[in-house]
């Protein structure tokens, strides 16, 4: 297997959820030294305790935003408390992580990566998933801005945007359903190592299906 992150430094948020551990794994097998801030050590909405993290990372290379959560309601039954649930578990994980990784990578001198989990949600909003819907379109907008502003440093940033996730958790929430076409998270891990990798000098800004 093609070591191609080797003794690189990154952060994997989320990394004890149902698609964490195949990213650790991957990048791991690529030769990376992971960093799984747990919730016990760390609220990834907490600006300065988010702050403090990432500054005490020694030689930072990149951060996988894998943080989040999920929540299927229909409007009228979807609460302000619930929307701003959405909204801090996605959005203000990804744009706190994503910046303070942007600071750190940005004292270095050969630049970093920076991946971001969305949802094609996102892009296709369907009924019954507004709040979830919203804050991952938030993700898909830092992750183009995010990557307009910090190209000229080196830093490249991406998102997937997966659909369907094979996992235990949803083949218990949904059963019966047809899982054929859902993707197993090896195969989006496999992506976000190599949108995290030195081996990709290129692609940033993309909104990568998986």
């Amino acid at each position: 297997m093609d070591r191609f992150l080797e003794g690189c430094e990154v952060v994997v948020t989320g990394a004890a959820g149902g698609l964490g551990p195949a990213v650790v794994e991957a990048l791991r097998a690529r030769g990376a030294r992971c960093h799984t801030p747990s919730r016990r050590e760390l609220d990834l909405t907490d600006e300065p305790a988010v702050s403090r993290y990432y500054a005490a990372l020694p030689g930072l290379w990149a951060s996988v935003q894998v943080a989040g959560g999920f929540l299927m309601a229909p409007l009228e039954a979807t609460t302000l408390q619930a929307f701003e649930a959405q909204w801090r578990i996605n959005a203000v994980t990804a744009f706190l992580a994503g910046r303070e990784a942007a600071r750190r990578i940005g004292q270095g001198a050969r630049g970093g990566r920076i991946v971001h989990v969305g949802s094609r949600v996102a892009l296709d909003p369907p009924a019954q998933k507004l709040a979830y819907a919203a804050a991952k379109a938030a993700v898909v907008a830092m992750t183009r801005s995010m990557a307009a502003e910090l190209r000229p440093a080196g830093i490249l940033v991406n998102a997937v945007l997966p659909d369907t996730i094979d996992t235990p958790a949803n083949r218990a929430a949904m059963p019966g359903a047809d899982v054929s076409g859902w993707t197993p998270p090896a195969a989006i891990a496999e992506t976000i190592a190599w949108l995290a990798s030195p081996a990709n000098t290129t692609v940033t800004g993309a909104l990568i299906p998986v």
